[in-house]
């Protein structure tokens, strides 16, 4: 039975906050699945021997279809109801990841990774816009959203680290299996829990916006992608024309069913308004910064300062806790100092953490990556708990669970963008500064060149002199690809930092 939203002015009592409570599990889930896989990635290709590009896939096909999806999704759970949608995309997560721990191949474990995005694609839409729903007083929203924010953080802060114990005891399946207990008290709970909101005046659902999102945004990211990995050519530039195309056709779409008074897919008025349009601007920006970042310091800390995954993991907690921390933090703030103060102090202090690492020149410690990766979780927290609540409590109630999906998307499509424009910012300063040894192997050469790891794998095929010059070398080009790097990020963050300045609230 579906229950009535409270009023607008009703504060949230304990069953709410338990309610937030129960929200917090699919939230840190999802959030741990994107951080976990990393880990075992070695045993799932000692075991199921996948080619390069199978092992490429078995990454890229989560957050490709979850990209794909997710306004899809959140403009769903206003009409079905988010509850619902909610408790669907949990079994089906639960279920599909249940089967992907006994992936036979590679391609069974790349097409389970796919359909745990289409059911993950349900999940945090509906955690948000639940959210929203639940807590009609700003201060309130505000506090329960930093609980939000504070969940992701600590799931991506508990996924190596769960990852890294699971690894030491069982096989690679294991990562699989945390979402069955992790979603089972969600399953029981929520509908006691949890009131159903929906959008009352819904509407029907127009196949052809539902098909023309997917083209676009599909096509977009796997263009990033290939980008990434292969660099300009023919097939990333197709596939980029293709998703403007589309996306230009869904906005069209759009605008001619708002015309003729029918209720669009995704109320592209939102973005007129300017708290909605910046914030979602800042998450782009932010997030595309913090991946790049996260993908350059995972291989400093095991490649170049030859620690364990485990270790690197736990150079890094300080900064996921730091991100909950920041996001508690700037909800206080926010109630003393304008909103675009708040915001913009903190992208500062994550400008400031680039700088800490791209002017510390070679020989980056792992203090110094601990030290600015703390200050870079709570300028990002800061910023991004009220850049989500902004997003949510800018957008109409009806219309919670697209604006939260407008949210989601920005971070996916900012993930994919740091990974893609950084990473391939770091590659060719480290191509650009390897020096090779003499007399290797054409082979040898290209692998040396492709990526750090390679270059290391070929060091050790070498005899002691070749193989210490090829290591050392190989390490120096990757330092200065990192200062190079984080230079760029430092740009990025004040760019965001510059943008919310100019652009949110000035009120508190």
């Amino acid at each position: 039975m579906t229950q009535q939203l409270a009023p607008a002015t009703a504060r949230a009592g304990a069953r709410e906050w338990l309610a937030l409570a129960v929200l917090m599990l699919p939230v840190l889930l999802v959030s741990m699945d994107n951080t976990v896989l990393g880990l075992a990635l070695p045993a799932i290709a000692a075991d199921l021997h996948p080619t390069a590009t199978q092992q490429l896939w078995m990454v890229d096909a989560y957050p490709l279809v979850l990209a794909a999806l997710l306004l899809v999704m959140g403009n769903l759970g206003d009409r079905i109801g988010r509850r619902r949608l909610l408790l669907i995309g949990a079994t089906g997560f639960a279920a599909i990841s249940a089967a992907t721990a006994f992936a036979p191949s590679a391609e069974w474990l790349i097409a389970g990774r796919a359909a745990m995005a289409l059911f993950g694609s349900m999940l945090m839409p509906s955690t948000l816009a639940l959210t929203r729903s639940l807590f009609s007083v700003d201060s309130q929203r505000r506090l329960a959203i930093a609980v939000w924010t504070a969940g992701f953080s600590a799931g991506a802060a508990l996924g190596p680290l769960i990852g890294g114990l699971l690894l030491t005891a069982f096989d690679w399946g294991s990562v699989f299996w945390i979402s069955v207990p992790v979603l089972i008290p969600l399953l029981i709970l929520a509908p006691v829990l949890i009131p159903e909101s929906s959008n009352p005046t819904p509407g029907r659902v127009d196949l052809l916006s539902v098909g023309l999102s997917i083209l676009a945004m599909g096509p977009l990211v796997l263009a990033i992608k290939e980008l990434a990995v292969y660099g300009f050519g023919v097939q990333p530039l197709v596939l980029a024309v293709l998703g403007l195309a589309f996306g230009a056709a869904f906005i069209s779409r759009q605008r001619a069913l708002s015309d003729r008074g029918s209720q669009p897919m995704l109320e592209l008025s939102l973005f007129g308004i300017a708290d909605f349009r910046y914030s979602v601007l800042i998450n782009l920006v932010s997030m595309m910064a913090m991946a790049g970042f996260l993908f350059l310091v995972s291989q400093h800390l095991q490649l170049v300062l030859g620690l364990s995954a485990l270790s690197a993991a736990l150079v890094l907690l300080p900064g996921s806790v730091t991100a909950m921390v920041g996001g508690f933090l700037a909800v206080g703030i926010a109630r003393r100092l304008p909103v675009r103060t708040t915001v913009t102090g903190a992208l500062l202090v994550s400008v400031a953490a680039f700088l800490l690492v791209g002017l510390s020149g070679q020989g980056v410690t792992a203090v110094t990556l601990m030290l600015a990766f703390a200050m870079l979780g709570a300028g990002i927290g800061g910023a991004e708990t009220l850049s989500n609540d902004l997003i949510i409590g800018s957008a109409p109630r009806d219309r919670a669970g697209a604006a939260s999906a407008v949210s989601e998307t920005a971070y996916e499509v900012g993930a994919v963008l740091g990974t893609a424009v950084l990473g391939s910012v770091i590659t060719v300063a480290y191509r650009a500064h390897l020096l090779l040894p003499a007399g290797m192997s054409p082979e040898a050469e290209a692998a040396a060149t492709g990526s750090l790891g390679g270059a290391l794998d070929e060091a050790t095929g070498l005899a002691g002199q070749q193989a210490a010059f090829l290591a050392d070398s190989a390490r120096a080009a990757f330092e200065s690809g990192v200062a190079i790097t984080c230079l760029l990020a430092a740009g990025l963050m004040f760019t965001a930092a510059v943008i919310a300045w100019r652009g949110l609230r000035t009120g508190r």
